[in-house]
């Protein structure tokens, strides 16, 4: 019982986290509509009004800005989670605590947030692309919102296809009974996206797994200890929990973690 009360107030820590992140999100693109005009509701020739969702310059206006940014608040925690680096960050230093032996430390807020700042300094400049691209063009009128979505979404499609392996891709292709895609652009998002997190999750676990070795030995060689000296009731990781965390300061574990996560994505922002 006092299990699931850890893992479900694991998953609520997350889930906190990931609202938290939306919230954000949306106040940033409401702050940006702070220089648009509000919509105007005018009088119909018939019985009903009309709203003008552009601005004054042809902008979009303050109401639309809202409304786009109580939308992203909605999905931001999906788009989080599936199209970025976070996955796979936040599953490798969850491998890696587990590894240690100490199940709630560091608690699941912290690996959220340094998981979030990781994978924004990853994610810069694609964000920034599609920033100049797509989201200020469209702040300034000179794109419409499906234009903007579009443009917006070539430089994510790019990112993702370069760390999506092919037989993935082509497992969730064959799934949805398409044709094999001609190019990069002809790939649907819908056969993308879980491609991309299959992806993800596959490099994360052989992570995990080369972490999980050296403190495996250490496990095994305090144990085959203890057995030897008859204290077969003493249990081991009790032993070897001191012996892991000492080796893992000694090697500086959590920055060759955090390289290893950087340099798997071109070790820049």
């Amino acid at each position: 019982m006092t299990a699931i009360r850890a893992v479900d107030r694991g998953r609520a820590s997350r889930l906190l986290v990931l609202v938290a992140v939306a919230i954000l999100l949306a106040v940033v693109l409401v702050a940006l509509s702070g220089t648009a005009a509000h919509a105007e509701v005018t009088p119909d020739d018939g019985e009903g009004v009309t709203i003008d969702i552009n601005g004054i310059d042809g902008g979009p206006s303050g109401s639309i800005l809202t409304l786009l940014g109580i939308t992203l608040l909605s999905v931001a925690p999906a788009l989080l989670l599936m199209m970025t680096s976070f996955t796979k960050i936040f599953v490798v230093l969850a491998m890696t605590r587990n590894a240690l032996s100490l199940p709630t430390i560091p608690p699941n807020q912290v690996l959220a947030g340094l998981s979030l700042f990781l994978s924004l300094f990853i994610m810069w400049p694609v964000l920034t692309e599609i920033n100049t691209l797509a989201v200020q063009p469209y702040i300034d009128g000179a794109l419409t919102f499906t234009q903007a979505v579009d443009v917006g979404q070539a430089p994510l499609r790019e990112w993702m296809l370069h760390y999506t392996r092919e037989e993935d891709l082509a497992l969730m292709t064959r799934m949805a009974g398409q044709d094999n895609p001609e190019d990069a652009a002809s790939v649907p998002m819908y056969t993308l996206i879980p491609a991309f997190m299959i992806s993800e999750l596959r490099a994360a676990f052989i992570i995990g797994f080369v972490i999980f070795v050296p403190f495996l030995v250490i496990d095994l060689v305090v144990a085959a200890a203890l057995m030897s000296m008859g204290m077969m009731m003493l249990p081991p990781v009790m032993i070897s929990l001191p012996f892991k965390i000492l080796l893992f300061i000694l090697v500086d574990g959590w920055g060759l973690i955090i390289k290893a996560l950087l340099e798997s994505y071109g070790g820049v922002g």
